[in-house]
């Protein structure tokens, strides 16, 4: 029914809330139709394409969703003319470093859970995350004479070495990272990291590997994997395996060919200097 009647559209409400642009409006025009009145404006919402809402649902459970699609199948549709964007605001729609990298991010949990209870539990305790990591120019240059830049090693650890399997995860204060190292040699990455709040209860100890070609001063191919025991969870990723377990993180050089690709890391949401430059 998605793919044969609807357009599925996905996008970081936190953004098109605040945002004083053609699409920021747009969307605070469908969610002011619902009698929701918390700030956060996640959901599902059913729209005609002139923004007109046909059905909402904050719930994830699919007899609900298919609740929703039954009314909505209903309804009327008037046709209406394209959107014209008028103006665009800048701050939530940065663009990647020119000149830079950019590098996926997927991780997964790979044991330690208890036996779902349901099919949603099952879903997250089984789900691949999917992030991005911005290099700046300066980092890729680092990284063709193989060098890893200092500033690219704390982005990486802070934002990117966390187990956003079930949600949006706490990143790692500077403080808490400990260790990380990553060197080039012969065309291999190695190298280890440590993070640990200071109270002991999230903790993530991971061996780096991979692997680094160069043609003509550019990265051509960069693939990384972090491996290792993660402990804890944050506010928004509850239910965790109990104690230590064991987590991957992939990375690897995007083509910029897919949709995802030019989205920007989730630890720079409404912050990309801090992101680009941690301190």
């Amino acid at each position: 029914m998605l793919k044969t009647k609807y357009i599925p559209v996905a996008i970081d409400q936190a953004y098109q809330r605040r945002q004083k642009d053609t699409e920021g409006d747009f969307f605070r025009k469908i969610a002011a139709q619902t009698t929701r009145k918390s700030e956060t404006k996640q959901g599902l919402y059913f729209v005609s394409p002139d923004g007109k809402l046909l059905g909402f649902t904050n719930n994830r459970a699919s007899g609900r969703v298919r609740r929703v699609f039954d009314t909505v199948d209903a309804a009327e549709i008037d046709a209406t003319s394209p959107i014209e964007t008028s103006k665009v605001d800048k701050r939530y729609n940065p663009q990647p470093p020119k000149g830079g990298l950019v590098v996926r991010v997927n991780a997964k949990v790979l044991g330690g859970y208890e036996k779902a209870a349901d099919d949603s539990r099952k879903i997250f305790q089984t789900s691949l995350s999917r992030d991005n990591l911005w290099v700046t120019a300066e980092e890729h240059q680092s990284l063709v004479k193989g060098e890893v830049a200092d500033q690219l090693l704390q982005r990486l650890a802070r934002f990117h070495l966390v187990d956003n399997t079930r949600g949006e995860p706490p990143m790692w204060e500077k403080d808490e990272v400990i260790a990380c190292t990553l060197a080039i040699a012969n065309g291999r990455l190695s190298g280890s990291a440590h993070m640990q709040t200071k109270d002991g209860s999230r903790e993530y100890k991971c061996d780096l590997l991979g692997e680094i070609e160069v043609k003509d001063d550019k990265v051509i191919r960069l693939d990384i994997v972090a491996k290792g025991l993660f402990l804890g969870e944050g506010p928004y990723t509850r239910r965790a395996p109990k104690g230590k377990f064991p987590l991957a993180i992939a990375f690897r050089l995007a083509d910029m060919k897919d949709v995802a690709d030019p989205i920007p890391p989730q630890g720079s949401r409404g912050w990309v200097d801090g992101y680009m430059q941690p301190r």
